[in-house]
């Protein structure tokens, strides 16, 4: 039982770490694009940044969905067969990587105007998204590098990778913005190159011996290629889907509020960014020790680690809560530089509503999580896809008809109760998972 809690807090605390950092990109951009370029800018930056929930999707995708599987083969001494998984999900990672880069040396100005933006907003928009979709392969390689070294027991380094780009995110985008000049191209300049530094940091590991993945061939390796997929389609799903509500509050905020809802939306949904970061750094923190455990068949372990997740979750997702409404104004503040009255009220009234979610989604990333290290993809699959694609559309478009930017905002914490009890009838239904004597269902009440 000690080494459980040991190994729980080591990695959920360093995952954590890891991707407070990586949102801290960013949530840079926001505050230096905001202070330097206003509302505009500000608009401008919401969205292109759509496209990171494609890129990061991906890298989640062969990230998570490769390591899962690598674990629960190295778990059932596979050696063999893991360091297959990991080659495909590297070669993977590259391909994709190599097709967004493409898409943004041709095609990034058709995909902004198409995401809404037009006017002084357009070349802003413009260049950010270029910029980034031609790192799109740096920042999909840092992922599978991250997720491969922290499930292969280096936690300490995924988070160091992570946490020293994010820091260099931060210095250079002060540089690139105010000594240089360089606007809105600086602060997606500053961005791209975290990943580029995150994997400096990383690529001495998989050079030394005691690293226990290496590349080989795989050719007709097709099935296992689909294998990865399996695993890491909830958590490409999770991520995507936050690029997809996005452009669809975009556009319906657009409507209903104008330029300056969007501006009140990158405010709110930035700072949800980071907060997400957390349960996200929970949930793929106990992915490791889930996988491991499932591997040697020790489902007592499993829902050990599972029920200390969710139970650090509800208590995080109440104090989340509780801070919102204490602080919303203060936190609206740090980004309307230009004392916009409509912006700042637009965002404090929809902070306060939207932030209700987080009630609710640690469990459903707790739940998605568990479902996807313990071979049950396609609970894990139907949890996210409704959360993030037909739920949250279909709540959106319909609560926005009936009660406009407001029910917008209140869509968000309406799909994830109705997703965590799904996750609830999910959980009676995957018996072999559940332990008996630890029943998920009583850590709801």
């Amino acid at each position: 039982m000690k080494h459980v809690h040991k190994n729980f807090y080591r990695y959920i605390s360093m995952s954590i770490l890891g991707m407070l950092g990586s949102a801290g990109t960013i949530l840079a951009d926001t505050f230096f694009v905001s202070d330097k370029l206003g509302a505009r800018g500000l608009a401008a930056l919401n969205i292109a940044i759509c496209i990171f929930g494609l890129i990061n999707g991906l890298g989640l995708l062969f990230g998570i969905g490769g390591s899962t599987y690598y674990s629960i083969s190295k778990a059932r001494g596979e050696h063999t067969k893991g360091n297959e998984i990991f080659s495909l999900s590297l070669y993977s990672s590259l391909g994709f990587g190599g097709i967004l880069l493409l898409g943004g040396l041709f095609f990034s100005e058709p995909i902004v105007r198409f995401l809404g933006a037009e006017g002084s907003i357009l070349p802003m928009a413009d260049m950010y998204m270029k910029t980034i979709l031609c790192f799109s392969p740096f920042f999909i390689l840092r992922h599978v590098y991250i997720c491969f070294i922290r499930n292969d027991g280096g936690p300490r380094l995924a988070m160091v990778s992570m946490l020293v780009g994010s820091i260099a995110n931060i210095v250079l985008d002060y540089v690139f913005m105010y000594p240089l000049g360089m606007g809105i191209f600086g602060a997606a300049l500053a961005t791209a190159l975290t990943p580029v530094i995150g994997i400096v940091i990383c690529s001495p590991y998989l050079l030394q011996k005691k690293n226990k993945f290496h590349c080989t061939k795989v050719s007709g390796k097709l099935r296992e290629f689909w294998k990865i997929c399996s695993f890491g389609t909830a958590a490409f799903i999770n991520e995507f889907s936050s690029g997809i509500v996005l452009l669809v509050f975009n556009l319906l905020i657009l409507t209903h509020a104008g330029n300056i809802g969007i501006a009140a939306y990158g405010i709110i949904a930035n700072l949800a960014l980071v907060v997400m970061a957390v349960f996200t750094g929970i949930s793929q923190g106990i992915q490791p020790l889930l996988s491991k455990a499932h591997g040697e068949g020790n489902e007592w372990e499993v829902q050990t680690i599972y029920r200390h997740g969710l139970r650090l979750s509800a208590i995080l997702g109440l104090l989340i809560l509780l801070g919102t409404y204490r602080f919303a104004p203060a936190l609206v503040s740090m980004f309307n530089h230009e004392h916009n009255l409509t912006l700042q009220a637009i965002a404090e009234n929809g902070l306060q509503i939207y932030f209700v979610s987080f009630l609710f989604l640690g469990y459903n990333f707790m739940a998605t999580s568990r479902f996807s290290a313990t071979e049950k993809p396609r609970f894990a699959f139907t949890l996210s896809f409704f959360r993030g694609f037909a739920g949250i559309i279909a709540l959106a478009a319909a609560f926005a008809a009936l009660w406009g930017i407001d029910g917008v905002w209140l869509s968000i914490p309406t799909v994830e109760f109705l997703t965590l009890l799904m996750g609830i009838c999910f959980s009676k239904k995957a018996a072999p998972v559940e332990a008996p004597h630890y029943p998920i269902e009583q850590m709801c009440k």
